[in-house]
């Protein structure tokens, strides 16, 4: 994947997607169904069509209805919206958004979960990051 950012989400937007990446294809009535406290049948239809012309999903017709899946992988979306997030809220420094992840995390992360991550920074500094 390029450094090209995808377009920034809004909340809803971000809950559309997330929706579409759990079910793979969804219409518009199956993406209402699941949005928790959701607007209008029309403003849903709206936002699908919205984050299609922002290149994140495409619809294909089933009938009468439209059917919407992802355009991007959820890896690659997941990695851009972390990009995104590490520059504008830590200054682009990766070890300052993993120390406030662990802050919040310190007290819930298991033994397994720790040795885990251990292994990742062993891992990192033998490869050179």
């Amino acid at each position: 994947m390029s450094d090209q950012p995808l377009a920034v989400l809004s909340r809803r937007e971000r809950q559309i997607m997330e929706i579409v990446y759990r079910l793979r294809r969804a219409t518009a009535a199956e993406v209402l169904d699941n949005l928790e406290d959701p607007p209008s049948y029309s403003s849903v239809r709206a936002l699908l069509r919205v984050l299609e012309e922002k290149g994140h999903l495409a619809h294909a017709h089933e009938g009468p209805r439209y059917v919407f899946t992802p355009v991007v992988p959820h890896d690659a979306a997941r990695d851009s919206a972390m990009s995104q997030m590490v520059r504008t809220f830590f200054d682009g420094s990766t070890t300052q958004a993993v120390a406030a992840l662990l802050d919040r995390a310190a007290s819930s992360l298991s033994e397994e979960e720790l040795d885990r991550l251990a292994q990742l920074v062993e891992k990192a500094k033998r490869e050179g990051r």
